[in-house]
């Protein structure tokens, strides 16, 4: 399938259009466009503007509701429970993780559970924003859809989804160290991508409705489903599970069993994140000095085949900053996405809003 190389900046000008038009107030179009462009940016295609067709599915379905604040369902000093109720992630999210910044700010450290929101997007999003506080956040997320997606260690039925772990650590001194990943061998999104761009997904990653290993991606997207299977065999298959029951569980979130799995389209994430301030530990001219001479003797190894190919021995958060710098002024998207925001397009302007441009319009 063809990719189109498409401006930047007139892209997230047209997604903040989309929203308005479906009725964003103005700060929750401009939310949910940077989070979606910036995943785009980062090299995150599957929680990039691919999603709006799904979104669009939800907000019809009366499912995802807009223009929605938190509320506090908690808050005891350093500890705080918000509902996002099932408002759009990228908003509700973003309000949820200031109000922990501010906890964090207070004490020093915060633990701040959001629990009932539409899908959150890019986690390393939410750590970024804590970073950019100057605080160390680390995330456990959980998700409810329709259907399990993943398949624990050693079954052949998916129990549960990608549940992702995040970890966004600032430097003073130095670029910050961000790992966010999900727990099953490939996010689902990035089945997805695969699936719009007519390409395979890496072997050992999905398994089809038999349990059998297979690289084709409409085996977790058309009936019988398969599954996706966790990373790293029996690591990943326990890593989900202390993120289901944290960041679900603990906070009063639904954890994924039948029921409550969803009866129309759209995501739910429950995320448990603890914040605190690395200043206030004392210690921040030891760390910076021990995490340098650390970071640069683990780049001082040689490069073997991986190495030569990414240009030495990268730290997490650079693939991020490599995507970002390739792709400030234009990124690509497959046809296949590009035709389900043109639909979208449609979609919008018959709400009654203002009329949203064709995507294909950017191309050039």
């Amino acid at each position: 399938m063809a990719f189109q190389d498409i401006p930047t900046e007139p892209l997230r000008a047209w997604v903040r259009d989309l929203f308005t038009a479906l009725g964003s107030r103005d700060e929750e179009a401009r939310l949910v466009a940077d989070h979606l462009v910036e995943s785009n940016l980062a090299g995150h295609d599957s929680h990039g503007v691919s999603m709006i067709p799904t979104y669009l599915d939800a907000i019809d379905d009366g499912f995802l509701q807009l223009n929605r604040d938190v509320l506090t369902v908690l808050d005891s000093g350093a500890m705080l429970i918000l509902d996002g109720q099932r408002g759009l992630g990228q908003s509700v999210a973003h309000q949820a993780m200031s109000l922990g910044i501010d906890k964090a700010r207070e004490h020093g450290i915060a633990l701040m559970g959001l629990r009932n929101a539409h899908h959150i997007g890019r986690i390393g999003h939410w750590a970024e924003q804590a970073m950019a506080a100057g605080l160390v956040a680390v995330h456990f997320t959980n998700a409810m859809y329709r259907t399990p997606i993943v398949a624990p260690h050693g079954g052949r039925e998916a129990r549960f989804l990608t549940n992702p772990f995040t970890v966004g650590i600032p430097r003073r001194d130095g670029m910050p160290i961000l790992l966010d990943f999900a727990t099953s061998a490939i996010a689902h999104g990035k089945a997805r991508v695969a699936l719009n761009a007519g390409k395979s997904v890496p072997p050992g990653t999905v398994i089809d409705s038999e349990g059998r290993p297979t690289t084709d991606p409409r085996a977790v997207f058309d009936e019988p489903l398969g599954a996706l299977r966790t990373f790293a065999e029996h690591k990943g298959h326990a890593l989900a599970m202390v993120c289901e029951l944290l960041g679900a569980a603990m906070i009063g979130g639904v954890a994924g069993h039948p029921e409550h799995f969803q009866k129309g389209p759209g995501v739910i994430n429950n995320m448990l994140t603890l914040l605190f301030d690395p200043e206030r530990l004392g210690t921040q001219a030891s760390f910076e000095r021990e995490a340098s001479a650390f970071i640069d003797w683990v780049q001082s190894a040689k490069s073997d085949e991986i190495g030569e190919a990414l240009g030495g021995v990268l730290m997490p958060g650079d693939t991020e900053r490599l995507s970002r710098a390739a792709r400030a002024e234009r990124m690509p998207l497959d046809d296949g996405t590009l035709s389900g925001l043109a639909e979208a397009a449609v979609r919008a302007s018959a709400r009654g809003g203002a009329a949203v441009e064709d995507p294909r319009s950017l191309v050039g």
